[in-house]
């Protein structure tokens, strides 16, 4: 499965899944655009690393996610220093946890702003050029709570069913374009984000640390089993290939069997 000659923005991908899906799509061949935030010298080594190791073009842009104005400008610019963008990876996400009557309105914002608005505004600014080219990968991180729900995560929840949605709308529109639009809902992957809200949890719940993970986070899942980044990863570079190409439109969960029951 090769990628070469196609040239990638993955948002939120200076860790977690986000980097993983940016080195799985960098190994076969495409060049990225690495996008988030953390330590600018760290994430300057991960983006040397990649160019090194894979042998493709890595770039930076640290455009915040949840400003629209900014969102659709790196897109612009990854468009001049890639010299198109084919593949779009809509991965960056925040959390938190905290019952409904209590949820600050600005975290609310925040999270719809950056789990979801900056997918639409990702989507707007590349869509034109992937029309052109007649070809082009929309991949969405959504999560098992597009399709199921937990208490006291109210803006997560509603982010990421806002996610399954878009991610039909816009396959639909773009069916006759060589354009796909797939979005993949994973259950817990053992990320710096799923790490960060066990002690949100533990005080919303009343837990220890270990009860959290295993009677929250792993309850649901029947494999009592973190899913990797690199198992979401590999998913993401097959929907990103020609074998899948009639994939478009759909929700695909790696969850451990979370949402079978």
């Amino acid at each position: 499965m090769s990628l070469a000659n196609r040239h990638a923005v993955v948002t939120g991908s200076t860790s977690g899944i986000g980097l993983a899906i940016a080195r799985a799509l960098a190994k076969e061949g495409a060049d990225v655009m690495l996008n988030g935030f953390g330590d600018p010298a760290a994430i300057e080594a991960e983006r040397a690393k990649i160019e090194a190791e894979f042998k493709v073009k890595c770039v930076y842009s640290g455009a915040d996610m949840a400003k629209g104005h900014e969102v659709e400008a790196m897109i612009r610019d990854a468009a001049e220093n890639l010299g198109t963008v084919d593949i779009l990876v809509n991965n960056a996400g925040i959390q938190f946890v905290s019952p409904i009557e209590d949820f600050p309105g600005e975290k609310w914002n925040a999270i719809i702003a950056i789990n979801l608005n900056s997918a639409f505004h990702t989507i707007k600014a590349a869509v034109p050029g992937m029309k052109a080219q007649k070809w082009g990968r929309i991949v969405n991180t959504a999560s098992a709570h597009s399709l199921t729900a937990s208490p006291f995560k109210a803006a997560y929840v509603s982010a990421k069913h806002g996610i399954a949605g878009l991610t039909k709308t816009v396959a639909l529109e773009l069916a006759t374009f060589g354009v796909t639009c797939n979005c993949i809902s994973p259950g817990y992957v053992w990320t710096p984000l799923v790490a960060n809200q066990i002690p949100d949890t533990m005080k919303a719940r009343n837990m220890t640390r270990e009860q959290v993970i295993q009677d929250v986070m792993l309850e649901r899942q029947p494999t009592k089993e973190f899913v990797t980044v690199d198992q979401v990863a590999a998913m993401a570079v097959y929907l990103c290939s020609d074998a899948a190409s009639q994939i478009t439109g759909t929700n695909i969960s790696i969850d451990g069997g979370w949402t079978a029951q």
